[in-house]
């Protein structure tokens, strides 16, 4: 597998491969890996005649420095298990590498999507993904791009910037979650053990409401407070629970009767911060 330090290289490798008509499937991440990254990998692997992935902390999406300094970094484990997977290439850089006019740099507009839940909550968060992702489709060009379903609102952000830029294919892989039920993430690297199991309690949350779905409830006033009651048996702190519909998201919050529902939630756990969310009327996990 080909490692390489800077974007620039990157750039280059792709663009021999794009040269020779080869399909590349693309995953970014922050690095300190996990199954659900690995999963996307694979993926990537099995449906593109070659996979990368980008291993980059972007600071650009994080309002708080304390958070920023404390996201895990293990690029050396990372490229272990990329290598695994059957990657071809991971690269990283520094933030002088990938946005080099430095202060003159221009945020890309994150659209429609962005307005509200995560976009309320941490303000210039999507503004800072969707330049980052911008900047790595430049370098990469990828055929396909493959993101988790557990930031579901960020995907729907780079779905209409893939839509605006011509971009690639972006696919939306269903959420890992591990035995508890916990999406996977890697800032449960972060949490104690007690702490995972008090944090199991979201995923539970998500499941009762779509279990109240699939008895036939339909108020979203009663889906939310089965999400809400469950979820508060971690004595979590709550940030949001909110519905929304997952092919109209400028509808906002639901209310009243719905057809259709993405549950959506956000909770801390002393400085850890989490989020997941649930198709209520789907199969998705």
């Amino acid at each position: 597998m080909n490692r390489f330090d800077s974007p620039q290289a990157a750039r280059e490798w792709c663009r021999r491969g794009s040269r020779s008509g080869r399909s590349l499937g693309f995953v970014p991440t922050m690095g300190a890996l996990h199954a659900g990254h690995l999963g996307l990998v694979r993926r990537a692997v099995a449906e593109n005649d070659v996979a990368c992935v980008s291993v980059f902390v972007n600071p650009l999406q994080f309002g708080d420095r304390e958070d920023f300094d404390n996201y895990p970094r293990h690029f050396e484990r990372d490229a272990e298990l990329l290598e695994s997977a059957g990657c071809a290439m991971v690269f990283r850089g520094t933030p002088a590498d990938f946005f080099p006019e430095g202060d003159d740099l221009l945020r890309e507009d994150p659209g429609p999507a962005a307005c509200g839940l995560e976009g309320e909550q941490r303000p210039g968060h999507f503004a800072g993904v969707a330049t980052v992702v911008k900047r790595l489709f430049e370098f990469v060009q990828p055929s396909q791009a493959y993101f988790g379903e557990k930031d579901f609102q960020q995907l729907l952000v780079i779905r209409d910037l893939a839509e605006r830029l011509n971009g690639p294919v972006i696919v939306g892989c269903p959420i890992h979650r591990e035995a508890s039920g916990l999406a996977s993430s890697s800032r449960n690297e972060r949490l104690t053990a007690a702490e995972r199991e008090r944090a199991a309690c979201i995923a539970e949350g998500l499941f009762a409401a779509r279990e109240c779905w699939q008895s036939g409830e339909r108020n979203a006033q009663r889906l939310l407070m089965e999400l809400r009651k469950r979820a508060s048996n971690g004595a979590l702190e709550l940030e949001y629970a909110e519905l929304r519909d997952p092919l109209n998201w400028s509808r906002g919050p639901l209310t009243g009767t719905v057809e259709r529902a993405q549950a959506l939630i956000a909770a801390s756990l002393g400085k850890v911060r989490l989020i997941d969310n649930l198709r209520l009327d789907g199969t998705h996990s």
